[in-house]
């Protein structure tokens, strides 16, 4: 413990400036990870999901008698759960917000040795709310109006996150930022179970059957027509969280009267960031071994995850409201993640299969920023391979094999965009 707060820069400047000397200044790893984390989104989960309709025979699903099947396994993991449980494709945006905690100690360490804490405060105001900017404007800004803003969103969540665990960061030891960690955790599980709500399921289904039977069509009469209180509750759409952003958050919510990166849920996401940031410190310190550091990092994600499915039982994993149990499973499945990218990729020195994960990782931003604004890099690939290529491949090969193929043109073009701005060092600061 004292030697990780011996690296935070809430510490003391010179004590910074002297770990810094032989610690790392840029793990290639972390780099890797990130853009094995982008690689997801932009494109490969398409892939495994044309991948399953060619082991479903042309289905989108198989029947419930099917035998297992490897890749159809693949396709179940990339997709989200539908409310509570946990799939490999809910981990990819908590693991962003890790990496960015675990970046942010390199980043902030090197500003606050050359230029001083101040500057280093100016710098992660200054990117949060550059982020939160273009968070807006990747949602769709003003265009449909002010009234539909759409306020929070997954670059917003990100600009909360880092501004938040950047000022604790730079003026916070250790054993403070892990108060604050506990504080956050269990502060938005005594509110999400303990502070009453009304009994009314703020969903599609619900409020047009209610407006049905009372022939009120609008959904804020419905609510404060209802009476009945109810605590504990965790359910899509009946929960403190959803009915907090139903009455408060004002602009377009992503389900209509909801939205999954809502306003409280913005706080345990931080704790997720955070733990990033614990991880960052302990790759950087000097005073322990490589292989030490792959120990810690294994088993505080393999404790996380188990407290965290632990505490499921009552407070159940959910990313859509970011539960504090889904914080632990996926903080602990980042912290695995990040061990074995780091055992691989920095102390192994095996490298070469992650170079196109690199090259994402190095622009993430404008990789994720270049797919909304064409619509995703299956669009221009459909220009390639689509219209009577994937109709030839759908009828002559297998049902999905079109599918298949453009989602493989689709990555090939993303990954030749990031490797020309790889070679020709362009990348995206904010």
């Amino acid at each position: 413990m004292s030697e990780l707060a011996s690296t935070a820069p809430g510490v003391s400047q010179t004590q910074v400036s002297r770990s810094t000397q032989t610690s790392p200044q840029r793990l290639v790893s972390l780099d890797a990870l990130r853009g094995f984390d982008m690689f997801w989104i932009i494109g490969a989960d398409a892939l495994v999901q044309a991948l399953g309709r060619i082991a479903n025979h042309g289905a989108d699903a198989a029947p419930p008698d099917a035998p297992f099947s490897f890749v159809r396994f693949l396709a179940y993991q990339l997709e989200h759960a539908a409310w509570s449980g946990f799939h490999f494709y809910d981990l990819i945006f908590p693991l962003f917000v890790f990496i960015v905690g675990v970046s942010s100690v390199f980043s902030l360490n090197r500003l606050v040795e050359t230029h001083g804490r101040a500057e280093a405060v100016k710098r992660v105001i200054r990117r949060g709310i550059l982020l939160y900017v273009i968070g807006l404007l990747y949602s769709g800004g003003i265009q449909d109006g002010w009234a539909n803003i759409r306020w929070m969103g997954v670059l917003n969540r990100i600009a909360f996150c880092y501004l938040c665990t950047g000022l604790i960061y730079l003026f916070c030891n250790v054993r403070v930022m892990i108060g604050i960690c506990v504080a956050l955790l269990l502060g938005y599980w005594a509110v999400m179970t303990f502070v009453p709500i009304r009994n009314i399921q703020l969903e599609k289904a619900n409020i047009q059957a209610l407006a049905k039977e009372k022939g009120i069509n609008d959904p804020h009469v419905l609510f404060e027509q209802t009476t009945e209180h109810v605590t504990g509750k965790f359910d899509r759409g009946l929960n403190v969280a959803n009915h907090f952003d139903f009455q408060y958050l004002p602009g377009r919510k992503y389900d209509t009267y909801f939205d999954p990166e809502g306003f409280l849920s913005n706080f345990p996401a931080i704790v997720t960031c955070v733990f990033g940031v614990f991880a960052g410190l302990l790759l950087r310190s000097p005073k322990y071994l490589d292989e030490q550091k792959v120990i810690y990092l294994v088993t505080a994600g393999l404790v996380a995850v188990a407290l965290g499915w632990a505490w499921n039982i009552q407070f159940p994993v959910v990313k859509k409201i970011w539960t504090s149990s889904f914080v632990l499973v996926a903080g602990g499945y980042s912290a695995l993640l990040l061990a074995a990218f780091y055992t691989v990729v920095d102390l192994w020195k095996f490298q070469w299969w992650c170079q196109p994960f690199i090259w994402i990782g190095m622009n993430p931003i404008t990789i994720y920023l270049t797919s909304n604004i064409i619509g995703g890099f299956r669009v221009p690939a459909k220009r390639f391979v689509g219209g009577d290529v994937k109709a030839f491949f759908e009828d002559h090969v297998a049902k999905g094999a079109g599918d298949m193929l453009v989602a493989i043109v689709g990555l090939l073009l993303a990954f030749w965009f990031v490797r020309f701005l790889y070679k020709r060092k362009i990348f995206l600061r904010l």
